[in-house]
């Protein structure tokens, strides 16, 4: 079921890193990308994939990840992600990508969790150093990084509580926690006939 599927979907920060993703699937996930909406119909994303530990590493090694837990630098060696997909817009098809890459990425990310996997978007990127690792042209701008991998934290979503904080935190087991706004909050207006 669908909403199974999405709440099933987290950000996840911790993986297995010596749980291989090949290179089969990830195409297999940008191929979902690929039929996703885009605006005008444009399809102005192109994609990097990688599943090889060494540019893994480099990769890894130009994001930030979960800028609300301070004192966690990001995954450890062994909870790195096993592989890659960097989102890019091809700026000779489109100076605008709009929502598109965030279209995307949720489609490989419902995939992911679809075989198993898990990931995360990253969009803390110091993308001067990954267009140098990945020897990016200038005409593709980088516009977010997916991780991906067999997840190895547990993450809970619970509602809001009333102070109405956000932020997404871990407990003493390293369980971490979502909170969401309830419906009622977010919902401003319904009409019916």
């Amino acid at each position: 079921m669908i909403a199974d599927l999405i709440a099933a979907n987290r950000s996840c920060r911790r993986f297995d890193e010596y749980h291989s993703v090949d290179l089969r699937t990830l195409e297999q996930l940008v191929n979902l990308a690929r039929l996703s909406a885009s605006g005008a119909n444009l399809q102005p994303l192109k994609f990097i994939l990688s599943c090889r530990p060494a540019l893994n590493a480099e990769i890894f090694s130009c994001l930030g990840w979960a800028a609300y837990l301070k004192d966690w630098p990001g995954p450890e060696s062994g909870e790195r992600p096993a592989a890659y997909i960097v989102i890019l817009g091809d700026s000779n098809i489109s100076k605008d990508f709009g929502v598109d890459h965030g279209i995307a990425a949720q489609s490989i990310l419902l995939g992911a969790r679809d075989k198993g996997l898990a990931g995360c978007m990253l969009g803390s990127i110091n993308r001067i150093v990954l267009r140098t690792v990945l020897n990016i042209p200038a005409h593709l701008k980088i516009l977010l990084v997916v991780a991906i991998g067999k997840p190895r934290e547990e993450i809970v979503i619970e509602t809001v509580g009333p102070d109405g904080n956000i932020r997404y935190w871990r407990d003493e087991r390293a369980v971490h926690h979502v909170p969401k706004r309830p419906l009622s909050d977010i919902i401003v207006a319904s009409h019916e006939t």
